[in-house]
């Protein structure tokens, strides 16, 4: 029987991968496309939610061993008692786990940075270095490993071996927040409404400016994964008033640090009226349009060249266009 601790991915398409179009994203999924033709280790660093094992399953997809299988191991579930019998190192029990037998595509390190250190010093062993082959079991594939941590803050506390860190990083592709790419938030909110709209057989959905506005407001300190739930229990319940995040749902001025009282003229009370007015008119023309720029600019009645600059006035990034 299977341990809990080890999950055979079945190989998908690319359908339901969304990168973005930031100018980070586009970066990262151009080094995606180079690495993968490859066969050399990937570390993937990136706070929780920020769609580590998404990119990890692209990895595998784009290689030339995308048609195996994608063998997921749980690292915080590993002990060194386990360990060898897991991964299909020790001789005396080979055959008795069924996935000993499958030769998967990739070796997909869930959070390495949870192995104990007896888990480091065998998985450190059983790892090819240079040009010596893995001695048997899954380690013939390709690996590619996750960590939410700071590496080079354990290994210097002594909690991770510094061998394994060079012998797992061939590549080290770092995974920004979804606060530091608002601008993906648009086209990944449109991604999860289709999804989860065909997920639950339900009519999709189209989210007021307003929930726009919050979306772009918030910081999302889950990322892409609370995100993704946030959009589903608006699919599920049918109003997104019910299924906003609490600093979401709460008005800007709210969420804002409190300021020192001031006094301002009638004048700048305007200007900051009109401003406020403008930015509200873009995000609704950009939700209408589903952030198609070109579009947008034709229904608000000013050259292209305008809203992008109104784009980077009110913070969002004008560098990916449509």
């Amino acid at each position: 029987m299977a341990s809990h601790d080890i999950e055979i991915a079945p190989v998908r398409g690319d359908s339901g991968f969304v990168a973005g179009m930031s100018a980070a994203m586009q970066s990262l999924e151009n080094v995606v496309a180079e690495i993968a033709l490859t066969n050399i280790p990937v570390l993937l660093v990136g706070e929780s939610g920020t769609g580590k094992e998404m990119f990890a399953q692209r990895i595998h997809r784009l290689s030339a061993n995308g048609d195996a299988a994608l063998v997921k191991i749980a690292c915080a579930s590993l002990n060194p008692a386990n360990f060898a019998s897991e991964l299909g190192l020790d001789n005396n029990v080979i055959g008795s786990n069924e996935m000993a037998s499958r030769r998967p595509g990739t070796v997909f390190f869930d959070e390495i940075s949870e192995l104990d250190a007896g888990c480091q010093r065998g998985l450190l062993y059983a790892l090819p270095d240079g040009d010596l082959r893995p001695r048997r079991g899954f380690l013939g594939a390709r690996v590619i490993s996750t960590t939410s941590r700071n590496l080079d803050e354990e290994m210097r506390a002594g909690r991770f071996r510094s061998e394994l860190y060079y012998r797992i990083t061939g590549a080290c592709l770092r995974l920004p927040p979804l606060r530091d790419r608002k601008e993906d938030i648009p086209i990944l909110v449109e991604s999860f409404l289709t999804r989860y709209s065909a997920e639950f057989g339900r009519p999709r959905p189209t989210l007021s400016p307003r929930t726009l506005r919050r979306f772009l407001d918030y910081s999302w300190p889950g990322n892409i994964r609370q995100l993704g739930n946030v959009v589903k229990k608006i699919v599920a319940l049918g109003d997104e008033n019910l299924a906003l995040p609490e600093a979401a749902a709460a008005p800007a001025e709210m969420r804002t640090q409190p300021v020192e009282t001031r006094s301002y003229s009638l004048k700048a009370a305007a200007r900051a009226a009109s401003r406020e007015a403008e930015r509200g008119m873009i995000l609704e023309a950009l939700a209408r349009t589903r952030w198609n720029r070109k579009r947008a600019a034709q229904e608000l009645q000013i050259s292209y060249k305008s809203l992008l600059y109104k784009l980077k006035q009110i913070g969002l990034p004008e560098s990916q266009t449509e």
